[in-house]
């Protein structure tokens, strides 16, 4: 039994050694990415364990409430293939003058013939994600966005704070609150935990329409789409970029989250850059995965 113990001691011994080797890397990585914004808040999040593998001003992400722009697409998105609510293949045009109740939601991806729903996503197009909106009835964006964790405490870090989300009634109203311009506000430990979700998701439902659909498109947007920085690091990334102003002041702030590597998910990587542009978390995001553990030494 003795040399049983021991054989077992040595592996739980060599998993703990090998833990700490990654959060070494990843810390590394994470260091290197905040060179380029110190005030960056930066999360690596392990998606089997949802431990915390490394981050960057992660009291003050644990503090910070925040408008997710173009984040949420992705979580509806899925919510809604999954329950037959929504066709992948319905197409939707765009001309790229979006304006809700006074809102201008002007697209900046190319013009192009009408989008699918993973074109839709890979170019983060207003348009069509407006016309997912007005299929919603009143209260179920809440619904939708529950069982993710966005709306709820993380216990990622200490004094979190959680979550403001209006039930949107309206049209309108469901329309900003689905894009991510009103009636919500996250921390980005929150967006990093519905991420986590998403990624397992994908898993536990791998070959699905809802899964192949939702992943294809993050990982074109973190290739060659709105989140195209993010490809940039050398490692196959699933993503998704946000841009969105604050209640105070017109000034917009960026976010990035994704899911890497991108065919089998292990982290979930979270940027939010408190002055800038998604564009902007996506190459900071680029620059973490460039010295991350993931990449091929």
């Amino acid at each position: 039994m003795l040399p049983l113990l021991r054989t077992g001691s040595a592996l739980l011994a060599a998993a703990l050694c090998a833990t700490g080797l990654a959060a070494q890397s990843w810390s590394s990585a994470v260091t290197a990415a905040s060179k380029s914004s110190s005030s960056a808040r930066i999360l690596v999040l392990d998606v089997a364990s949802n431990h915390v593998l490394a981050s960057r001003n992660l009291p003050e992400a644990a503090r910070t409430l925040a408008a997710p722009g173009s984040t949420l697409k992705p979580l509806v998105l899925y919510q809604l293939l999954a329950r037959n609510r929504w066709d992948p293949a319905q197409r939707v045009a765009c001309n790229g003058n979006l304006v809700v109740a006074s809102h201008r939601l002007a697209c900046s991806h190319p013009l192009a013939t009408p989008f699918d729903a993973r074109q839709a996503l890979a170019w983060s197009c207003n348009t069509y994600f407006a016309q997912v909106a007005r299929t919603l009835r009143p209260g179920e964006l809440d619904a939708l966005l529950r069982p993710t964790g966005l709306l709820a405490r993380t216990d990622l870090a200490p004094n979190e704070a959680i979550a403001e989300f209006h039930s949107p009634q309206t049209p309108d109203e469901t329309q900003l609150a689905l894009l991510g311009v009103e009636g919500i506000r996250i921390t980005p430990l929150e967006l990093a935990e519905a991420y986590r979700w998403l990624a397992r998701e994908l898993a536990a439902h791998h070959g699905s329409v809802p899964a192949q659909t939702v992943l294809s498109g993050l990982t074109d947007s973190a290739s060659f789409g709105m989140a195209g920085q993010a490809g940039l690091g050398g490692v196959p990334i699933a993503g998704k970029t946000g841009t969105a102003e604050s209640i105070a002041s017109a000034q917009t702030h960026g976010w990035f989250a994704g899911l890497a590597p991108a065919a089998r998910p292990e982290v979930v990587i979270l940027v939010f850059v408190p002055s800038g542009r998604g564009a902007d978390a996506a190459h900071l995001a680029g620059i973490l995965l460039a010295h991350s553990p993931l990449v091929p030494r």
